[in-house]
């Protein structure tokens, strides 16, 4: 007779199994069209009735052809996400987007994506890009990107992207692990936070006065995603 422990332990495999195989659960169908309206509450979107689908629903008329506007942010960058927020086809499948735009000397600032892994392309300019790794080692890994060339970025770690060019913008396209990677930008979170974060914990975490904490947290931490 199998005893209860080997079954547990046996549960417990089969599920660390399934969550290191993709960031998002796999999907048991088709397809799963969010439909945003219903008041099930889901990890997730509840799906939309089948016999209601068609095929605007796996469509968006996104302009990523488009050069987006750079000029609006501070770190001189732009990004055209594409979740499942704008495209409810994506629901279960595990997978998002996003264009990227880069003002000459632009960059899309360090953060995490909490719930993805993303592989980026450049597809015009050049970007030096970077990933650090976990606690204790902290190990930066950078590589200067020329067009054509493709970059990934592990689950869940710091990473960034900045255009070198004075004078020459930048474009890349990124593909993520999720329906709904998220991001977490490591300065808007930690000094823009709200409410604040204590000056004191800021200044003992970074060795520095507090008018220094002050006066980064007065600052504007805008967000460069759209």
């Amino acid at each position: 007779m199998v005893s209860s422990s080997f079954v547990l332990l046996a549960a417990l495999i089969a599920l660390v199994a399934s969550q290191a195989m993709a960031s998002d659960p796999s999907p048991l169908q088709d397809f799963c069209v969010a439909d945003k309206d219903s008041p099930v509450r889901v990890n997730g979107f509840p799906c939309k009735d089948a016999k209601d689908v068609s095929a605007d629903d796996f469509f968006l008329a996104a302009n990523l052809d488009k050069p987006m506007d750079t000029t609006k942010s501070k770190a001189g960058s732009n990004v055209t996400l594409i979740n499942v927020m704008k495209l409810a086809g994506l629901n279960t499948l595990g997978i998002s987007m996003a264009r990227i735009d880069y003002a000459p000397k632009g960059q899309n600032p360090p953060h995490t994506h909490p719930r993805a892994t993303e592989i980026l392309t450049v597809i015009e300019g050049s970007l030096y890009v970077g990933f650090v790794t976990s606690n204790q080692e902290n190990r930066l890994f950078t590589k200067t990107l020329n067009k054509g060339d493709v970059f990934v970025f592990p689950h869940g770690l710091i990473h960034f992207q900045f255009n070198p060019s004075y004078d020459k913008p930048a474009v890349a396209i990124a593909a993520l692990s999720s329906q709904n990677p998220g991001a977490i930008t490591i300065a808007n979170a930690v000094f823009g936070s709200n409410p604040p974060i204590s000056d004191d914990v800021l200044a003992k975490a970074f060795q520095v006065d507090k008018k220094t904490v002050d006066w980064l947290q007065a600052q504007f931490w805008e967000n460069n995603h759209n």
